[in-house]
């Protein structure tokens, strides 16, 4: 008996704690797969220029998109979800076997989509956000967790759009080329409009005293009501003039969101001025969407103005700070956080306007902003990697 135990109850054991971490909480495997995807993706994206890769089932642009996507973004994603979706129903999430399953079949899809087994790719890559919906659901629905259901919604028609580029890339549906990329790339957008204004004036009060970000319930309705009119619009196919329109009020309504949370007062605090910095990205997202629809500027601008800005610098943002949060460490950014946040977003800034200003050096753009990103991610990697597989310095479960 220990001097501290009571009469009449057993010794205290203490719990052992193992020292590979990596399954026991869903951030732990997908964010460190998928910032050394992001890192690695590029190298493959030029093997696939340089004609390397040829007998992938995906080619070209496509499967950078669609990698980009269903790959590294979906990854991200699904790692949150479980890691918060633990918080918000307090019920337990994928771990262990299960989880290790789960990733094992996100992976399959990055390795099927360089080969040329076409259905196996289509059936992987739908299942795997299939899978990760209805393990979701399981613990929301168990706990009434009405709210958060629209997760769950999103993640499936994650599924049906990536099956839809499948079908489309196998001849079974005629659909309009790229549509699934773009309900997919609408469905990111919804998700980061529904965090950013439940989050960021959240962090933004508890780590900048005096900051006074605030939310008024008229413009979160026409900030989230817009974004599904959106995507709406993409599913009818709208085009030109009428959805050039409701970009632009899309826009304007996220800019005014914006500015009320008071991201000029967080300069001084990285883990909370990166998320505002890749919060802005999304009305440039819209406007340059708009703009596109006119015929003034590229497509593609807009969509990485989306991908590169507000995806992957939101992502990079919560990622370091879900790490830190979940295992036992400070929530304060170091020089290597900050060094990841100004790469990725240096990507962003060199892929979007560069093109904008000076068109004619597009390729050295892309050349720069690929070699960024993939620098701001591989750090993650080498810095987080260690954290991920290990337990909690506190020692608790998680």
């Amino acid at each position: 008996m220990t001097p501290f135990s009571k009469i009449g109850e057993p010794p205290h054991r203490p719990v052992t704690v193992p020292s590979f971490a990596l399954w026991q909480l869903g951030f732990r495997p997908f964010y460190l797969l998928a910032s050394v995807f992001a890192a690695l993706s590029i190298a493959l994206w030029a093997l696939q220029f340089a004609g390397l890769l040829g007998g992938a089932y995906l080619q070209g642009p496509l499967w950078h998109a669609h990698e980009m996507l269903f790959g590294f973004a979906l990854a991200v994603l699904v790692g949150f979800l479980f890691t918060a979706g633990r918080n918000w129903s307090n019920r337990p999430t994928p771990t262990g076997a299960w989880l290790a399953a789960l990733v094992a079949l996100w992976a399959a899809g990055r390795v099927l989509v360089l080969t040329p087994f076409g259905w196996a790719a289509a059936i992987v890559n739908a299942a795997f956000p299939l899978a990760a919906a209805i393990a979701l659901a399981i613990p929301f629905i168990a706990s009434r967790s009405r709210r958060n259901y629209f997760f769950v919604g999103v993640l499936l028609m994650m599924s049906a759009a990536v099956l839809a580029v499948h079908l489309e890339q196998l001849g079974v549906l005629q659909i309009p080329g790229w549509i699934g990329i773009q309900l997919a790339l609408d469905g990111m957008l919804f998700i980061m409009a529904v965090m950013g204004g439940r989050v960021i004036p959240m962090f933004t009060n508890n780590g900048v005293p005096g900051a006074n970000a605030t939310r008024r319930p008229a413009l979160e309705k026409a900030a989230l009501g817009t974004v599904l009119a959106l995507l709406l619009a993409d599913a009818l196919q709208l085009r030109g003039a009428p959805l050039a329109a409701l970009a632009g009020i899309c826009a304007a309504a996220h800019l005014a969101r914006w500015t009320l949370w008071q991201p000029w007062k967080t300069r001084r605090a990285p883990m909370v001025w990166v998320l505002h910095a890749a919060y802005a990205w999304i009305p440039l997202h819209l406007a340059l969407r708009g703009l596109a629809e006119m015929g003034w500027v590229t497509p593609s601008v807009a969509t990485h103005a989306l991908t590169v800005g507000a995806i992957g610098a939101l992502m990079i943002g919560m990622m370091t700070r879900t790490v830190l949060g979940h295992t036992g460490r400070p929530l304060r950014a170091g020089r290597a956080d900050v060094a990841c946040y100004l790469l990725v977003l240096g990507a962003a800034l060199v892929r979007v306007f560069v093109p904008l200003i000076a068109p004619a050096l597009t390729v050295h753009a892309v050349l720069c902003s690929a070699a960024l990103w993939s620098a701001g991610f591989a750090l993650y990697a080498l810095h987080y990697g260690p954290m991920l597989i290990r337990p909690r310095v506190d020692g608790r479960p998680g």
